[in-house]
């Protein structure tokens, strides 16, 4: 299952927007390092499911669908604040960076109202402008990074150039307990234009730089503006936005969203994650009538949603990925106990038949012979690159 690391100093909401997303509780207060072990729990992406294109009911095993949206599970992973210097090891920083490795891309979330300083205590209201945030915490992951790579340079770069072993090979197998893949390692050193015949000859800045465009391309992040219904809020959404026109920022209330997920849990209203708005299912008392009114009018109706739901779906698509349903029965669109689109599973785009049937099994891999395009019943071959939300049946020798 894919990982989202969530990331960002104490006290910026971090560990609301958890709870927000998977519904578990974890400790919420407002000092720093209320969070000290990672937090994990199922959060959902939303992706088309094919059931109203085909006309049928579906029978979801792996995820949920809701009216035509598929949610696939994914893990978030809440982890302990970060404040700068924790590349050398201050507050909980070796902590926090170790519990990384397994995280496909972070959510940096964010402090919008300038309400809390680089160590997560509290200050006045726009005394702390956010965009340091943005900037030392991709200083702090880079050189934990290049520390981490740095120190098993010289062996590495030995293998490559005296004994003539691959360099995408050696170092992706060196890096890949940081998550990083051959395909990764490949675009950074191209991006640069570095010799990965003599990688001894990098100098520390090549080594640095390579680090960084390693980070961005095998950890991106996204950028969760959270406390978005907070004085100065708006005012520093936009100065961040012109400051990082290349950065995905995206305004969000956790505290809401939590709000809402907890009604719907209780079943005083009807609501879903990224909705635009809550219909009360219950006589509300004039205390929750208040409370989720001020949700509906200073965040619903301002950005459109909490934009939890929208950091979550942003964060999945920086991965490139594209969501396919295999199935037994190319008629009915079924498994072999009947159930109608029953797996939905999140693949690199481009990923042909072949490879997806090695991702369901080995053997069906091994033994593959072709695939069938349920929708349209036509034959593909194993180098077919498949297209978001299809229906492929996988046809191997028994």
């Amino acid at each position: 299952m894919l990982h989202i690391g969530l990331v960002g100093k104490p006290n910026c909401g971090k560990s609301t927007f958890f709870s927000a997303a998977t519904l578990v509780d974890v400790p919420i207060a407002n000092y720093p390092f209320t969070t000290i072990n990672a937090n994990i729990g199922v959060t959902y992406f939303r992706t088309k499911c094919p059931c109203k294109e085909l006309g049928i009911k579906c029978s979801p095993q792996n995820s949920k669908c809701v009216n035509g949206t598929r949610l696939v599970p994914v893990q978030a992973l809440d982890v302990a604040g970060l404040v700068p210097g924790a590349s050398e090891g201050k507050g909980l920083g070796n902590k926090f960076l170790d519990d990384l490795r397994q995280a496909s891309v972070l959510v940096h979330i964010i402090d919008l109202s300038g309400s809390t300083d680089a160590e997560g205590k509290e200050v006045a209201f726009g005394t702390h402008d956010p965009a340091e945030d943005v900037l030392f915490l991709e200083k702090e992951i880079d050189a934990w990074l290049t520390g981490i790579i740095k120190g098993q340079w010289e062996k590495f770069a030995r293998r490559v150039q005296s004994k003539k072993e691959d360099f995408l090979k050696v170092s992706a197998e060196a890096l890949s307990g940081l998550g990083f893949t051959e395909e990764h390692i490949a675009k950074a050193v191209a991006e640069l234009g570095l010799d990965k015949e003599k990688p001894a000859s990098w100098t520390d800045e090549d080594l640095a730089a390579f680090t960084s465009a390693l980070r961005k391309k095998g950890k991106p992040i996204i950028i969760a503006a959270n406390k978005a219904d907070k004085k100065n809020a708006q005012e520093n959404l936009e100065k961040l936005r012109t400051r990082f026109p290349g950065l995905e920022i995206i305004a969000c209330s956790a505290d809401s969203e939590l709000a809402l997920r907890k009604a719907e849990k209780a079943g005083l209203i009807e609501y879903a994650p990224g909705n635009a708005d809550f219909k009360a299912l219950k006589e509300l008392s004039e205390k929750q009538k208040a409370a989720l009114e001020f949700i509906r009018k200073e965040v619903l109706q301002k950005i459109g949603s909490t934009g939890v739901q929208k950091v979550l779906d942003a964060a999945i698509a920086r991965l490139n990925l594209i969501t396919v349903y295999p199935v037994e029965d190319e008629n009915k669109y079924t498994d072999k106990k009947g159930n109608a689109l029953p797996d939905a599973k999140l693949v690199e785009r481009g990923t042909t038949p072949l490879k997806l049937a090695f991702l369901i099994h080995t053997d069906i891999g091994s033994n593959f012979i072709a695939a069938v395009d349920a929708k349209t019943k036509r034959r593909l071959g194993k180098d077919h690159a498949l297209d978001d939300c299809a229906v492929v049946k996988i046809i191997a020798k028994s």
